[in-house]
């Protein structure tokens, strides 16, 4: 008599672990930056069309070439911004610290870690306040544009309608993310992750922070670079 063992999806796998297996809060997650890229995706294709279908646009190095405390007449190109890009990738480690020590339970080492992400976070967001402040001051802003083109000509808004536009979605979503940390921080602190044994909602928290870096890398190349 022969017999039939029946042998579930989940143990095809090595580990006995289907790659379908995912936390619901997790597959919520990744939805949600799914749809969010997209969003940020038609914002930059619309950038990318319309900056190439135009004979001029103001020159970056000329544009972003002040530094704060510098004296006035100094030129340095890109260098600001470039520290703003420096933080940011340093609060996305400071967030893979966070995560790995969640891994751990170690409760220490992920209040510490979600305060320097904060910090990141901060001090990313004080940057672009100056920046915002700044090209302002210059004349800068939505229907303004005092910058002229690579050959002297006057340019149209849509270089800075876009790169405000752009900028401060991504701003909006960096602030979110610093609220996200902060109640991620109180809920370490009140032992709320102790008490349900994992720190799931850490790698979820982290899973919107590096999104956040990685669109910053996009939109630092559309606007900074080129």
């Amino acid at each position: 008599m022969s017999t039939t063992t029946t042998v579930t999806p989940t143990k095809l796998w090595s580990g006995g672990k289907s790659p379908f297996n995912v936390e619901y809060g997790k597959l919520m997650m990744w939805y949600f930056l799914m749809s969010d890229a997209f969003t940020f995706g038609a914002f930059l294709i619309s950038y990318g069309t319309i900056r190439f279908s135009t004979n001029g646009w103001p020159n970056p190095n000329e544009v972003f070439k002040s530094f704060p405390f510098a004296p006035e007449g100094v030129n340095a190109p890109l260098v600001f911004v470039s520290i703003m890009t420096f933080i940011l990738i340093i609060s996305s480690v400071t967030m893979v610290l966070a995560v790995h020590a969640g891994h751990n339970m170690d409760k220490k080492k992920v209040a510490k870690n979600l305060i320097w992400t904060i910090i990141g976070g901060i001090a990313f967001l004080s940057c672009q306040a100056w920046e915002w402040n700044h090209l302002h001051n210059e004349g800068a802003w939505w229907g303004h544009n005092p910058f002229l083109n690579h050959d002297g000509t006057a340019s149209s808004t849509n270089f800075t309608n876009y790169f405000f536009t752009i900028t401060g979605f991504h701003g909006f979503h960096v602030f979110s993310g610093v609220i996200i940390n902060i109640i991620m921080l109180i809920m370490t602190l009140m032992d709320k992750f102790e008490q349900r044994g994992h720190y799931l909602m850490i790698e979820k928290a982290g899973l919107y922070w590096h999104f956040v870096d990685l669109v910053w890398v996009f939109v630092f190349t559309c606007f900074y670079l080129i």
